[in-house]
């Protein structure tokens, strides 16, 4: 079983991070013929306080709660009729809001071309549309209250983030928020223990090798803007996350960086 972690759906926004709408709806149709998809609510409840996932069953998330998600995704989801849960940056939902930050290459905006380093910032959902999605079914949970490092954090103010993130959703959502995804999938023994402390049952990362497996550091699998749906063949298999953070994995991946520099 595999848990997809897509970020944005977006037609313009050339990044890593960005999946078009064409190739978005590609990637809907095959899963809704090949996969059963299923919602990480019933996941986690079928996971028994462990990190072991049901054999079978594809799930899908977002991070970072890009507005495309609601312009692109969302319509897509509701014509498949796909489940999803989207994990949302607690802070830019509040009434100061946050700009995003925290993205390595965003779109460039085309009214400060030929002025250097001026960029556009990406939007993020509104809490209109973050109602009007849950009332048609989308679940969220936490990306952290300002998606900090968090392992940059000492585990009292990481803690504090992560809790002033679940407040702040569950006032939003008017019910308890207990899934929470790391910004960058980033987390260590003293995060995973700030974020049970703030009141999330489980926490998933998205690991690159072997990292420690538990019900806060549950493994996803990231979805690219250069995946087809013959990469979700391979990215839902039962298998694929057992090799992907396996230390064979890693020590062939390094191997491979040597020889081909």
């Amino acid at each position: 079983m595999s848990i997809l972690c897509y970020h944005a759906v977006d037609p313009t926004w050339r990044s890593a991070l960005a999946v078009s709408p064409d190739v978005f709806a590609q990637h809907c149709a095959w899963l809704g013929r090949h996969r059963r998809v299923a919602s990480l609510t019933e996941v986690v409840g079928r996971m028994n306080g462990s990190a072991r996932l049901p054999r079978g069953v594809s799930v899908l998330t977002f991070d970072d709660g890009f507005a495309g998600v609601h312009t692109h995704a969302f319509p897509l989801l509701l014509q498949h009729r796909l489940p999803a849960t989207m994990f949302l940056v607690a802070e830019t939902l509040t009434s100061a809001g946050r700009p995003v930050d925290w993205v390595d290459d965003p779109p460039p905006d085309p009214a400060q071309e030929g002025e250097g380093t001026a960029t556009s910032p990406l939007r993020t959902l509104t809490k209109d549309q973050v109602l009007e999605m849950q009332a048609a079914g989308i679940s969220f949970g936490s990306h952290s209250y300002a998606h900090h490092d968090l392992t940059t954090l000492s585990e009292g103010e990481c803690e504090r983030d992560l809790r002033a993130s679940r407040e702040a959703l569950e006032d939003l959502l008017a019910r308890p928020v207990r899934l929470l995804a790391y910004p960058r999938g980033r987390h260590n023994e003293r995060v995973r223990r700030a974020a049970a402390r703030a009141g999330f049952s489980y926490a998933f990362s998205l690991p690159e090798g072997p990292e420690p497996n538990g019900p806060h550091a549950v493994p996803r699998v990231g979805v690219w803007a250069h995946d087809r749906p013959a990469s979700l063949r391979l990215k839902t298999a039962d298998w694929y996350v057992r090799v992907r953070t396996s230390r064979v994995y890693r020590f062939t991946r390094a191997a491979r960086r040597r020889f081909t520099g």
